[in-house]
């Protein structure tokens, strides 16, 4: 049951992130170019934006895998070490990828 919480609360939180993202990357008002992309990733709230959707891509991915997996009989009896497979990798993913929002600097 709580794998299921996991993959709703996310799927909710995921269109929110999913909206925000077309509007602002794909769909904004004007012309965007490499310099109102530097300026937008130079924003702290933008790198917390990022990496809050960079966490719930991750955890609705995972869990939506997991439940894939674990639904047929054969791989059932592996439920424990997929579920750890899944976290360890989900961790390395996150950390990854928020050292990589975090790392960047705008050219001076």
């Amino acid at each position: 049951m709580r794998v299921y919480r996991m993959q709703r609360i996310s799927a909710v939180a995921l269109i929110f992130f999913m909206t925000v993202h077309m509007v602002v990357v794909h769909y904004p008002p004007g012309h965007i170019d490499f310099s109102r992309i530097i300026e937008r990733m130079a924003s702290p709230v933008w790198k917390a934006i990022d990496i809050a959707f960079l966490f719930f891509v991750l955890m609705h991915a995972l869990t939506g895998v997991y439940v894939v997996l674990t639904d047929s009989d054969s791989i059932a009896q592996y439920k424990k070490i997929l579920a750890g497979a899944a976290a360890v990798l989900g961790v390395v993913a996150f950390i990854y990828g928020t050292m990589t929002v975090l790392a960047f600097q705008p050219p001076v």
